[in-house]
């Protein structure tokens, strides 16, 4: 959401309203517009790299779990900002093994190939907002995908807090798959840009086990 003085349009592109029409306020916009360009540059080359999987198929896991934590046999992949949790089917990636824009990655294989990751990226852009960082990880969305909507939501923060961050779901096409996606974005306690993403070939990933690894997502202290 905007603050006071701005608002964001349908392309996220930030317009000054009615009563904010100061020269700083057009400097700051114009300052916001140029790092949010240069963050969904370095984004669509981060983000893409994932595109290429046609994604996920695991054996649904035990529910109940609080938000935050993980459900049980499930593993973590944790970075210095933020974890999430992944079924058991899943394997983490080494430094070496996962791309260099991933803090973090898990990937299920089937038949010798990658069909499902879950993927963690910290500071892909400049940020000063949970909507802003969303902006940020939407341009790595490949073109011709579908965007379903984007909705605030809170995920775990430090010291048993919430912290403030965005869901975006979105479709694309791989390989003849179709392919759902979805991304958590936002600040961590550094005040940092951050993206969960989870893509899955649809009618392979239940969404009780969706909703288990966005409800894990935590932001720590």
């Amino acid at each position: 959401m905007g603050t006071d003085a701005m608002s964001t349009d349908a392309t996220g592109t930030h317009a000054t309203n009615p009563g904010a029409t100061s020269t700083r306020a057009t400097n700051t916009g114009a300052l916001r517009t140029a790092r949010r360009t240069a963050g969904r540059l370095l984004s669509a080359a981060s983000l893409t790299a994932s595109l290429s999987v046609a994604l996920l198929g695991t054996a649904a896991c035990g529910s109940g779990a609080r938000a935050g934590t993980a459900p049980e046999g499930w593993g973590v992949l944790e970075t210095a900002a933020v974890t999430v949790a992944h079924p058991p089917a899943f394997k983490e990636q080494g430094d070496a093994g996962r791309s260099r824009f991933n803090a973090a990655a898990a990937t299920l294989s089937e038949g010798g190939r990658a069909v499902g990751t879950i993927t963690v990226q910290l500071g892909f852009t400049e940020a000063d907002s949970a909507e802003e960082a969303a902006i940020g990880a939407e341009a790595g969305i490949a073109l011709g995908s579908t965007l379903k909507g984007q909705k605030e939501i809170t995920v775990a923060g430090p010291e048993g807090g919430r912290s403030q961050a965005r869901r975006i779901d979105f479709a694309f096409t791989v390989k003849g798959d179709r392919v759902g996606g979805v991304i958590v974005a936002g600040l961590d306690a550094d005040r940092k840009a951050y993206a969960v993403r989870v893509d899955a070939v649809q009618g392979r990933l239940g969404d009780d086990d969706l909703k288990r690894i966005i409800e894990s997502v935590t932001v720590r202290g």
